[in-house]
């Protein structure tokens, strides 16, 4: 299995600014990396590591344990991250991390079917006890449905000759492995993109697994969630791997960093005007060092984006 390394684990700790006696959430602990190096500059503090996929949860716990006994283990999606805290008596934090990357054992371990170099059943669910599977999705989702979500969540352009191939195919059988999904990708495109730069399955299985996941929405939600419930001088940090997770944090941050504009004809007060709660600490994101990105490859497409509250 190959090794997981957690994509810009220093920038994105050095980012949270943590503090000895701070509450912080890594929303979305994998294995452990981050919640690691948190855990390591918090003494006092407490650590609310979450994860969807219970099996994350059990192979981090012990690694965690190890460093410090302060931290709590919640099985639920970020999403729900509110709601999870107010359980535990938690209504306000120091600070909040997502590395929204697929973790690499979840890619390596054929049976999850996230990979298309693996064969595997069509899965992609982050929690096993999820009932809606990549498979449910390509087999009973009509051809619109399938255009819709390989272009807007893949930015695939062939999404239109791919969801047509797979109403034919499955029209005869059902699509059930990863290479059977695989082969009807292959067969809708042309030699040219066949023969270009990555694998020619990369975007729909990207726009599936978001689909299965729910995984914008579920960003929407913990960013509007967190951002509420950052106490001042708190901070976010948050990797993003594509384009669409990205704009969603640029404008989630940007619209609660920016003052609300005001027409300059019209005089305004000094104390009329509305001050705002929360600054940018990177107005660019942060990208991986050419280090990281030969050690590992799945870091060429990370981006860091951190906010503080200010008040």
């Amino acid at each position: 299995m190959m090794k997981h390394y957690s994509v810009l684990l220093q920038e994105s700790i050095d980012g949270l600014a943590v503090r000895e006696d701070g509450i912080y959430v890594d929303g979305t602990l994998g294995r452990g990396g981050h919640s690691a190096a948190i855990l390591s500059f918090l003494p006092q503090g407490h650590l609310y590591a979450i994860d969807r996929d219970l099996q994350a949860i059990e192979e981090s716990r012990q690694r965690l344990l190890k460093i410090r006994e302060n931290v709590t283990f919640l099985h639920t999606s970020f999403a729900h991250m509110k709601e999870a805290l107010l359980q535990e008596g938690v209504s306000k934090i120091d600070g909040l991390l997502l590395d929204l990357g697929v973790s690499s054992p979840q890619f390596d371990e054929a049976a999850r079917g996230f990979s298309y170099r693996f064969d595997a059943p069509l899965d992609m669910r982050m929690d096993q006890q999820q009932e809606k599977t990549a498979r449910d999705i390509v087999n009973t989702y009509d051809y619109h449905e399938l255009v819709r979500i390989f272009y807007q969540y893949g930015e695939e352009k062939f999404a239109k000759q791919i969801a047509r191939n797979i109403e034919r195919e499955r029209a005869v059988k059902t699509i059930d492995t990863t290479l059977e999904l695989v082969d009807v990708i292959r067969s809708s495109l042309s030699a040219k993109v066949l023969n270009a730069k990555g694998h020619p399955a990369k975007k729909v299985f990207q726009a599936l697994r978001i689909e299965v996941n729910d995984e914008l929405q579920e960003l929407r939600c913990v960013l509007q969630d967190g951002l509420e419930m950052l106490k001042p001088n708190g901070r976010i940090s948050v990797i993003t791997f594509h384009s669409l997770e990205d704009r969603i944090v640029k404008e989630a941050f940007q619209k609660v960093s920016k003052a609300a504009k005001v027409d300059k004809r019209i005089p305004v007060l000094p104390q009329d005007i509305q001050p705002v709660d929360y600054r940018l600490i990177t107005k660019k994101p942060i990208l991986a060092t050419k280090e990281e990105l030969d050690e590992n490859r799945r870091s060429h497409s990370a981006k860091l984006r951190i906010i503080e509250r200010i008040r």
